[in-house]
């Protein structure tokens, strides 16, 4: 005989009956409990934010969390699960600045970092019982009654027990390195944060004119002449930080007659296969080819002499080869600001060129570039143009479209940057975690050598220290001649 189903059921109350039951029965506790003795089954979990409410996204990962431990616990493994808090970072530093209606670095500081601290300590516990009955609802099986919070004094102790350990193999290191920083949080971020904002959007971008000095004009037999490298980029605001420019060392270069935006007629050196998209279809009068390999080391004029007098340390305003020079956009030409850009700085370290920065850390001009000092610098490509357009140093503007990084949190536009940091030296530990990656059961499988093994065979050094407040602080001192210690 079949029993009649009432098909008028209420979803909601047969939730609540199924959770009352776990909870008066004490099923978790007993579905662990009762595989102690069995062999340890141990799932990593990246604890929440509890100083937000949880959303979709929240509850979509914590569902797929769930049916990985349930499934190993009916095969018969012991698998305790401890629920945690994630208290420390930008985020929580973020969400009391706009309760507090602070804007920059500078107002932290004057609000006192030890209070602004102690509001971020206020806030990090301020949605624990929403977060725990949420997930208590979705079903998500986990030990509410021994969380742990990562500003414990014992879990920040455990991440500097792990540290030494790192430090003690010699694999951490002090350096300077191009990393992309938010100018309004005033600190670096990871490549997965600068990954999660970038946005489609419309910059100006410039061909400027960099004129030849005697030493390179004698090198291509043009002494007398007056003669200008043209050279693009979509960032003008780094154009007072240029220390050189790069040729590619197998691209084809030509000096030829043609004219600028203004209709004025010069000569200029740039990459043959770029003559048209750069000076227009029967636009210019090819003059002679161009051997670079004979401009390398010599020199051309600033577009800005702000740093002249300024005793700069290493090579200033010099030619040099790259690698990474091509002829996909602009002219074969690139212009190097080593603070500003990874192949910039590489290139700056291997031929000594002078490092100079000439933005702060909040994304304005330094007082050296007395014509914009103290303006942010994604506001001012355009001035930068115009200013360099009244010297004739302008050969051509047009706005140009892509992708570019913001800041996750706050919707600022990141700045390709180079600043100190401590590393951890991966690179020299990148072949043992190859190897590593073959012996992981990975699902799906082409995780293995497809996005992880990809991530891994391009890995570098990991910046690991922030400029910020609210965090777990690296016991690092550094006296004023640079040597460093582990406290």
């Amino acid at each position: 005989m079949f029993k009649k189903v009432d098909t008028k059921q209420s979803f909601p109350q047969m939730e609540e009956e199924v959770l009352k039951y776990w909870n008066e029965n004490k099923i978790f506790e007993e579905s662990v409990d009762h595989r102690k003795k069995a062999k340890k089954y141990v799932f990593f979990d990246g604890p929440p934010f509890a100083n937000g409410l949880p959303h979709y996204g929240h509850i979509l990962a914590n569902v797929l969390k769930d049916s990985v431990t349930r499934y190993w616990t009916m095969k018969g493994f012991y698998v305790p699960r401890t629920n945690g808090w994630d208290c420390h970072g930008l985020p929580v530093e973020y969400e009391i600045e706009k309760e507090l209606n602070l804007s920059a670095r500078k107002d932290i500081l004057n609000y006192g970092v030890e209070n602004f601290n102690s509001k971020c300590r206020e806030s990090v516990f301020r949605y624990t019982k929403e977060w725990e009955g949420t997930l208590k609802r979705i079903g998500r099986w986990v030990d509410f009654s021994d969380s742990y919070a990562t500003l414990d004094n014992t879990y920040m102790e455990t991440i500097w027990w792990i540290f030494k350990q790192i430090w003690d193999k010699k694999l951490v290191y002090s350096g300077f390195k191009s990393m992309h920083i938010c100018p309004r949080c005033e600190t670096p971020l990871s490549n997965f944060e600068v990954s999660q904002g970038y946005k489609d959007v419309t910059d100006l971008s410039g061909t400027f004119k960099f004129k030849l000095r005697d030493d390179a004009l004698k090198a291509i037999k043009a002494e007398g002449e007056d003669v200008f490298v043209l050279a693009w980029t979509t960032t003008p605001w780094t154009l007072p930080g240029n220390t050189a420019l790069a040729f590619g060392k197998s691209v084809q270069y030509v000096k030829v007659r043609g004219k600028d935006v203004d209709g004025n007629e010069q000569v200029y050196i740039l990459a043959e296969a770029l003559l048209e998209s750069v000076l227009g279809k029967d636009n210019y009068v090819v003059l002679g080819k161009i051997d670079q390999k004979k401009l390398v080391g010599k020199h051309y004029e600033p577009l800005f002499d702000y740093y002249l007098d300024k005793n700069v340390e290493g090579e200033l305003y010099s030619i040099q080869l790259g690698d990474f020079v091509t002829t996909e956009d602009g002219t074969g030409v690139v212009h190097i600001a080593p603070m500003f850009g990874e192949d910039d700085y590489n290139i700056g370290k291997e031929k000594g060129l002078g490092m100079i920065q000439h933005v702060k850390m909040d994304g304005t001009f330094t007082e050296d570039v007395k014509d914009f000092a103290g303006k942010f610098v994604k506001g001012q490509d355009l001035n930068v143009a115009l200013f360099l357009h009244e010297k004739g140093l302008l050969f051509s503007k047009q706005n140009f479209k892509h992708s570019y990084p913001h800041c996750w949190r706050c919707d600022t536009p990141l700045l390709n940057y180079s600043t100190r940091s401590l590393f951890i030296e991966v690179t020299k530990i990148k072949d043992k975690m190859l190897k590593n990656n073959k012996k992981i059961h990975w699902q799906p499988e082409h995780i293995q050598e497809g996005r992880f093994g990809k991530w891994l065979e391009g890995a570098r050094d990991w910046a690991i220290s922030r400029n910020r407040f609210w965090g777990c602080a690296i016991p690092v001192l550094e006296c004023d001649f640079g040597k460093q210690i582990f406290l």
